[in-house]
Order: C-alpha cells, then structure tokens, then sequence
C-alpha cells in the first residue's frame, strides 16, 4: 500500500482488529520511508447483479436508489432509519445469495414490497400503488384486502371466553397490586 503523506510503496502492518460488527479490518499501518503511521479499512468486496429493467436494458445494482424508494414509500411514517437501513441491508442480502449475475427489476421491486409490507403497511400501499400502477380504487381496495387477509393469518383467534389472566392480582377495590 503507497503510503499517504510520502507515496513510498512499502508500508507495514503494526496493528489489525475487527471492525464494523466483523465486516471490515481495520489495520494501522507505518510508512517505511518516512515513518508516518494511517489507518485502512478492509473489507470484502461483494458484488450485487445487474438489473434487467422492463424494458430491456440492464444497469447496475444501485443501493442509494433501493434506499431513496423506500425512504420515499416511508416518507412521514413511524419507521427509523437504522429499520430502513436494516431492510436495505435484507435485500442485498438476498440479491448477493442468489448467485445470479443479474435479475428482473421486478424481482427487486417484489422484495421491497415484502420488506415494506413487514415495516409498514401504508408505506406498502403507497409503494405498490405506484409499483404495481394502480389504475383505479379498486386496486388499491384488493391490496388493502390482501393485506388484512395476511395479518388475520399471523394472529392467532381468541377463543371466546378465554380472555388474558392478568400477571399480577389486583385489589377489587381499584387498590392495586395485593
């Protein structure tokens, strides 16, 4: 590695640690030249695919654009941002596993959709409205349905009669605990 201050070719390692949870190595290094020491970060260089647009032309995986989407999908909605980047980081994720060089923008555009459907559900809306071009009420009436058919799925159906127990006895006379 050239160093920094000099340009002399040959630096040494004096120190290496993991950094950023374990993706990147951080290694202190000193220029043999000139004595000047630096910092470096290594990390493994993993490539996502090229993405087929509808029309035909490919163009590189952008992560800012899947990023600003998602964002914009989110826009107002009680969703942080390390969710928001926990979700980005899911997708690529998901692209890199699949060991393709490239893939549908449509296969992207449906991942998004089921991370966004597991953040929000508005911004799910909001998103395959103009993803899936909606044309009238009734398409957003038919996602809105599928959305709630999904989430009576996931609860579970209260038997009736048997309601919750509380954890801890209260006093009948509005008191408090026992």
């Amino acid at each position: 590695m050239h160093c920094p201050f000099c340009t002399h070719a040959d630096t040494r390692v004096t120190d290496s640690r993991l950094a950023a949870d374990g993706r990147q190595i951080r290694r202190r290094r000193e220029c043999l030249s000139c004595g000047e020491r630096f910092t470096t970060f290594e990390s493994a260089e993993l490539l996502l695919p090229r993405v087929i647009k509808s029309d035909g032309s490919r163009e590189p995986f952008d992560e800012a654009k899947l990023s600003a989407g998602m964002i914009k999908a989110l826009e107002k909605r009680p969703v942080s941002s390390e969710a928001i980047e926990d979700a980005v980081a899911r997708i690529c994720h998901r692209l890199r596993v699949l060991g393709e060089r490239e893939v549908p923008s449509r296969q992207v555009g449906e991942l998004v959709m089921e991370e966004l459907r597991h953040l929000d559900e508005v911004a799910y809306v909001r998103f395959a409205s103009v993803y899936r071009s909606f044309q009238d009420v009734e398409a957003f009436r038919e996602t809105i349905d599928g959305l709630r058919r999904q989430r009576r799925r996931r609860e579970p159906a209260e038997k009736p009669g048997r309601a919750q127990l509380p954890l801890l006895p209260t006093d009948p006379e509005g008191g408090g605990k026992r």
